[in-house]
C-alpha cells in the first residue's frame, strides 16, 4: 500500500452548518426538507431520537432525556447557529426551553427551534394570531399543543383531529384528506389562518392549494420549522 498525498479544504465560512433531530418512526420531514431547502448551500446534518410508534403524552414525555445522546451524534467539526427538534407534539410536553437546554448538553449550537417555536414565530410574522388547528394526535396530546400556543399569543379555539395515535398510519394521511379537513376547519369566520401539525404529515404539495382555496395563511409543522431554521441560521 502506499500512502499518497492530499491537501484539506478550508470550510466556506459563509454556509453554517444545520443540525436536524428526527423522530424515529418520522418517514415525511426529511424528504419534505429536501423540497424546501432545495436552493439551500448550506449542509443540514440529521440525527435521530428513539419514539414510539403511538403518539401519547407518556411517550412523548421520554424523549427529553434521549435528547442529548441525539444530539450527541451530529458533526462536532464546527458549531451550529441552529438546530430543529422535528417534534412539535413532544415540544409541547416538554417545552421549548426545556428541548433547547437538552440540545444543548452536548452540542455547540447558539438556538434550538422546534415546530411549535417556529410556528409561533411564523405567525407573528404573518401578524395572525386566530388559527385553527387540525391535528392527527388523540385529545391527550391536544391539549397541551393548544396551551402551548396560547402561551405564545396564538390562539386556536378552533380545532379538529383525525384522531389517530399510531405514527405509521399518520404518515399515510391522504392528501385530499388533509385538504378537505383544512378547508373545513379553516372556514370558519372566528379564524385567521390554519395551522396543520405533525412532522409526519404530507403537507408540502397540499399547502399551496389550501392557502389559495381558503384566502388565509396556512402553516404546517415542517413548513415553519425549514423557513425558521433558515431565518436563524442566514440570521
Amino acid at each position: 500500500m502506499s500512502y499518497l498525498p492530499y491537501e484539506l479544504e478550508e470550510d466556506d465560512p459563509q454556509l453554517n452548518p444545520m443540525g436536524l433531530i428526527v423522530l424515529q418512526t418520522d418517514e415525511t420531514i426529511e424528504p419534505e426538507f429536501s423540497a424546501y431547502f432545495a436552493n439551500c448551500r448550506a449542509p443540514i446534518y440529521v440525527s435521530r431520537i428513539p419514539s414510539g410508534a403511538e403518539v401519547t403524552t407518556d411517550t412523548l414525555a421520554q424523549m427529553e432525556n434521549a435528547l442529548p445522546a441525539a444530539s450527541d451524534l451530529l458533526p462536532k467539526v464546527r458549531p451550529y447557529k441552529v438546530v430543529g427538534y422535528g417534534c412539535t407534539s413532544a415540544s409541547s410536553v416538554i417545552g421549548s426551553a426545556m428541548v433547547e437546554r437538552m440540545v444543548q448538553k452536548t452540542c455547540n449550537v447558539a438556538t434550538v427551534t422546534n415546530p411549535l417555536r417556529a410556528a409561533s414565530a411564523c405567525a407573528a410574522e404573518k401578524g395572525v394570531s386566530k388559527f385553527a388547528l387540525l391535528s392527527p394526535y388523540i385529545e391527550e396530546v391536544n391539549d397541551p399543543l393548544r396551551r402551548a400556543f396560547a402561551k405564545n399569543g396564538v390562539t386556536m379555539d378552533v380545532f379538529g383531529s383525525f384522531g389517530e395515535s399510531e405514527e405509521s398510519k399518520v404518515v399515510r394521511i391522504s392528501r385530499q384528506s388533509l385538504v378537505d379537513a383544512a378547508l373545513n376547519l379553516g372556514s370558519d369566520s372566528a379564524v385567521e389562518g390554519v395551522f396543520i401539525s405533525c412532522t409526519n404529515l404530507r403537507t408540502f404539495d397540499a399547502l399551496p392549494e389550501i392557502e389559495s382555496r381558503l384566502g388565509k395563511p396556512v402553516l404546517s409543522s415542517n413548513q415553519s420549522l425549514a423557513w425558521h431554521m433558515r431565518r436563524l441560521n442566514d440570521a
